[in-house]
């Protein structure tokens, strides 16, 4: 479960939060850089969201529900399976299997994941304000992103891709600060964490 303070396991079931969220932040960090206008779409991309950002949360997602967090299991399933939607969509018309998406299918796209990040975010108000933070800037990357695809200015891409990159480091911080809080038993790096009433 995404923890709020450290935890020691007790239930036998270790943490899966730092694999997600190191999962989701570090492929998403390399995918704007990318829409940042650096380098091009290319294989390393598409593997780390095949690999990393889709297969690695998926599993986080599945001990989430192990222990019980039906809001991990959601958020780290979804965006495992958002990643591998992502590639497909890419890949698929390079197969021939079917069409390359239109603008409009991948604002439809693009803007349904912000809807759904922006539903998470409210999960989140009751978990830590690092977390209220990493799905803020998501819901912004979304619609940003949205915007770029409907008016096809780069330069809106290039400014969600920095956006992007910003809100990729913040799941960075956020995994590796719960994993490092949890091995020294202590607040290592701060999370903000909520107080629960």
């Amino acid at each position: 479960m995404i923890p709020t303070t450290p935890v020691t396991v007790k239930d036998g079931v270790a943490n899966p939060a730092p694999l997600g969220l190191c999962a989701f932040g570090m492929t998403t960090v390399l995918l704007n850089i990318h829409n940042a206008g650096f380098f091009e779409l290319n294989a390393m991309i598409l593997s780390m969201g095949l690999f990393y950002g889709g297969l690695a949360q998926i599993v986080a997602g599945i001990i989430e529900a192990e222990k019980n967090n039906t809001f991990g299991l959601t958020a780290f399933t979804s965006y495992g399976f958002f990643w591998l939607s992502l590639v497909g969509l890419l890949v698929i018309p390079k197969l021939g299997w079917a069409a390359k998406p239109s603008e409009l299918a991948m604002c439809c796209y693009l803007g349904i994941w912000g809807l759904f990040t922006f539903c998470l975010f409210f999960g989140t108000l009751k978990l830590s304000r690092a977390l209220q933070f990493v799905f803020a800037s998501l819901t912004i990357l979304f619609f940003l992103l949205v915007w770029g695809d409907a008016t096809g200015d780069n330069s809106i891409k290039h400014l969600a891709g920095y956006e992007g990159i910003i809100c990729g480091l913040s799941a960075i911080y956020t995994g590796i600060a719960v994993l490092l809080n949890e091995v020294y038993g202590k607040i290592v790096m701060p999370i903000g964490t909520v107080v629960k009433k």
